[in-house]
């Protein structure tokens, strides 16, 4: 955390590096097409002392930017808070492209949410908010593995895509070997009638035969070894999806929290808005006014108890949810290191013992020609 009396700016080097654009369902659960913006942070001490660490990254969209300046708006009353670049182009010169996803529109638009963010490290009072920081670490919340989780789900993704793809490759090569040693069957067969037909070479020609239906018996040990195999590759493209519930899991659990926290910047808000009389923003509360007239103080005084009330719930349910999203990353962070060792040493002995099996089937192929060679040599 920042140290008092300084500014943030002096001890983090802070960016939005890129845009990119995404799609995802909104509120009503509708189809929306939207920009995120990535912003690094890296200690500065890291970098006097020679070291040049990886800087941390994490996306936020426009809208979050909005939020942060809100609760800016209300904390601090008494600063000229920076800010934010237009959220639609507005202004435009007919040359230039008024949509909001147009690629030089939205480039600076990045520009301009990195100057806000420079701007407010570099200010005395906001530099040391702790939300501020929360919004370009996520240190204190359960956000912090945020990227390992998503990792994680890729991952998962991965695994099972990769899986598949060996066991249906498998599948394919355990057809085509039931077919080579079914045609050793046939050989024994061929041989066999035809030693019926020879008085010199039939010993041998038998013997030969032999050999070969053996080979070709043997075909059901192997295809029960293959399916022993086949189950261990199984059981992890399983595992792939109870990775993935894992990740849905903090997905909710981090949802929950930002929700939790962006009703009590409302709350607060509203609580300004009615103790100042001064509503910043358009809303519905400001129309009424106008149309109705003012509230009376009793009204007035009974609503600010109210979300006086509402706040308290709202900073306790902050609490517990912050609590609860950081045990719950602790803990599956550590159970999901468990399950990669696990995961790593199953497969490797799977894997190991499949290629060991392969070996002695081609072994035991070459020894039933070579076999059938010596029944050869004696006719």
């Amino acid at each position: 955390m920042v140290e008092e009396g300084s500014t943030l700016l002096r001890r983090m080097e802070i960016s939005v590096a890129e845009a990119e654009k995404r799609t995802g369902k909104n509120t009503v659960n509708m189809q929306e097409i939207f920009t995120v913006y990535l912003i690094e942070t890296r200690p500065i001490d890291a970098i006097t002392e020679g070291h040049n660490p990886a800087p941390d990254s994490l996306w936020r969209r426009y809208s979050e930017f909005e939020i942060l300046r809100n609760y800016l708006l209300v904390t601090y009353p008494f600063i000229v808070v920076p800010p934010l670049p237009e959220k639609r182009a507005e202004f435009v010169w007919h040359k230039l492209s008024a949509d909001n996803m147009d690629p030089d529109f939205v480039e600076r638009r990045r520009v301009g949410l990195e100057n806000f963010l420079l701007r407010v490290a570099s200010h005395s009072v906001l530099s040391n908010d702790k939300i501020l920081y929360h919004f370009l670490t996520e240190v204190a919340i359960c956000l912090l593995l945020s990227r390992r989780f998503t990792e994680m789900k890729h991952y998962s993704d991965e695994l099972q895509s990769l899986t598949s793809q060996l066991l249906r490759v498998r599948a394919r090569v355990a057809d085509r070997l039931y077919g080579v040693y079914k045609v050793h069957g046939n050989y024994g067969r061929v041989f066999s009638e035809w030693s019926a037909l020879e008085k010199e070479m039939g010993d041998g020609l038998q013997s030969a035969g032999h050999h070969m239906d053996a080979y070709a018996a043997s075909v059901d040990d192997m295809l029960e070894e293959e399916e022993h195999y086949a189950d261990q590759l199984k059981e992890y493209l399983f595992y792939a999806e109870a990775l993935r519930a894992v990740c849905r899991k903090h997905e909710l659990t981090q949802y929950e929290l930002e929700t939790a926290s962006s009703d009590l910047i409302s709350k607060k808000q509203q609580r300004e808005e009615l103790a100042t009389g001064m509503v910043r923003t358009f809303s519905f509360k400001g129309m009424t006014n106008k149309l109705f007239g003012q509230e009376t103080p009793e009204q007035r005084e009974a609503k600010l108890s109210l979300l006086e009330e509402q706040i308290v719930q709202g900073e306790e349910t902050v609490t517990e949810k912050t609590v609860e999203c950081e045990e719950y990353v602790k803990g599956a962070w550590v159970d999901m290191q468990r399950f990669k060792e696990q995961k790593d040493r199953d497969l490797r002995e799977a894997l190991i013992g499949y290629a060991v099996m392969q070996i002695s089937m081609c072994k035991k192929g070459i020894q039933v020609w070579t076999n059938a060679k010596e029944c050869f040599h004696k006719m």
